[in-house]
């Protein structure tokens, strides 16, 4: 008996306690399946909590539910909360009056032996500490819920930030993406006049900037950030609430009340003496009264904090989107930029490769145009013929320098056509483009 393994399920919905024993390795789902059977409530609408607010891991063995060691081992409660409602509608009715002491309640002024007085004032003693530790457990579940709901909220501020950041970031690609494309345009214009132009390219330009315009939108985040403040000063209000503390001081007062009043009772003289049960009825409406109305706040409060918690899983999957749309939007930014720089490196090739072949032919020009000026007799002041300027290339040495330099001007004309021929394929891919 001792090894066996008892959960106690604490069902929210009812404030009825479930127990169930656990076979050996039993999987989670299999004791979800017997407490749909048990309350009603379907597995995937099944919320099991422990104290500290931590779901059930669906992946770990039933026994999770069970804490280790002595402590509380026949007493630690798992709470099930039904996440197809967020209102409950408590307070909900007190355990029932055992026979003897729904029989002292209908009539107070009863006149009772003090040995049957002790036995039914023992069994009302033992209801007034009963409905303490049900308000008590009750209690504990809603801190669950409150533990809980602190979980989710720590997850949807990280996410916030995440989403936050983010659109700052987009938010300055942006502004540096729109301040580049204008200056490149403006430039553009400035040398179309004596440079290179494209209307292709440009008309790609302006569509960048339009699309650019577009992506801004995915940096507006406001109205979600928005509902996240609002969320998030609701859920520091409720921890504020007083409803958030413990309420039972007045039950924990009528229990000390009635202890002490079995116990007068119990140090009198067992003899043929009579007694009624006034006072100890009076303790126990009282605090299925105290009950009533500590139950009722209670599960107003709880109700509260699963609308917050609904609000946040709702809120979860629009953050998502919000995320990958400013990602899909920076990614489209950083393509563009990277697009545009490109195109702007390709035009300065071109550039560049103009004026190489504007120099090449300007030099080519003047060399053909001195040749025949030099085949000509200059006459000289006196009438002498100036002797040709070949006259002095008799050397050997300069016959090879002349022959070098051929071979030469030879290699440029053929690196130059091929320099044309390249710069016609670009041209012509980048139209095609």
């Amino acid at each position: 008996v001792l090894f066996l393994q008892i959960v106690h399920i604490l069902n929210m919905t009812s404030a009825k306690i479930v127990s169930f024993l656990l076979h050996p390795e039993e999987s989670l789902h299999s004791l979800q399946n017997r407490i749909e059977s048990e309350t009603g409530i379907s597995t995937g609408n099944q919320e099991l909590l422990l104290e500290t607010g931590i779901c059930l891991d669906p992946r770990k063995p039933a026994s999770q539910c069970v804490i280790d060691g002595v402590r509380g081992w026949d007493s630690y409660m798992v709470y099930l909360f039904d996440k197809s409602k967020t209102v409950y509608d408590g307070p909900f009715a007190s355990r029932s009056l055992s026979d003897c002491v729904n029989y002292i309640v209908q009539d107070s002024k009863i006149q009772l032996p003090i040995p049957q007085l002790r036995k039914v004032w023992a069994e009302a003693v033992h209801y007034v500490i009963g409905l303490k530790e049900d308000y008590s457990r009750l209690f504990q579940g809603q801190r669950a819920a409150m533990l809980s709901l602190l979980r989710y909220n720590a997850n949807l501020i990280k996410m916030k930030n995440n989403m936050v950041s983010a659109s700052q970031q987009l938010k300055a690609k942006l502004e540096f993406f729109h301040q580049s494309i204008r200056l490149d345009l403006e430039r553009y214009s400035d040398q179309m006049a004596y440079g290179i132009s494209s209307e292709k390219m440009l008309k790609a330009w302006k569509e960048m900037e339009e699309k650019a315009s577009q992506c801004a939108q995915a940096e507006d985040i406001g109205y979600l950030d928005e509902q996240i403040m609002a969320l998030h000063t609701e859920i520091v209000e409720l921890q504020k609430s007083p409803y958030a503390r413990r309420q039972g001081e007045v039950m924990e007062s009528l229990e000390q009340r009635a202890i002490d009043l079995y116990k007068q009772l119990k140090t009198r003289p067992p003899d043929h003496a009579y007694s009624d049960s006034t006072d100890m009825v009076k303790i126990i409406v009282q605090t299925v009264q105290s009950q009533d109305r500590v139950l009722k706040e209670l599960f107003g409060h709880l109700s509260k904090l699963l609308g917050c918690k609904q609000k946040i899983i709702d809120l979860l999957p629009e953050i998502e989107v919000a995320l990958n749309n400013i990602k899909e939007a920076d990614n489209s930014v950083m393509q563009m930029q990277g697009k545009r720089q490109r195109e702007i490196w390709h035009l300065l090739k071109i550039a560049c490769t103009q004026s190489s072949s504007r120099s090449l032919v300007s030099s080519s020009l003047e060399g053909t145009a001195s040749t025949p000026a030099a085949t000509w007799l200059p006459q000289s002041s006196s009438g002498n013929t100036v002797p040709h300027p070949l006259s002095s290339l008799a050397a050997p040495e300069d016959g090879e320098n002349f022959a070098d330099v051929i071979q030469e001007n030879v290699n440029y004309l053929e690196l130059f056509s091929s320099v044309l021929q390249e710069v016609r394929q670009e041209q012509n891919s980048m139209m095609v483009s």
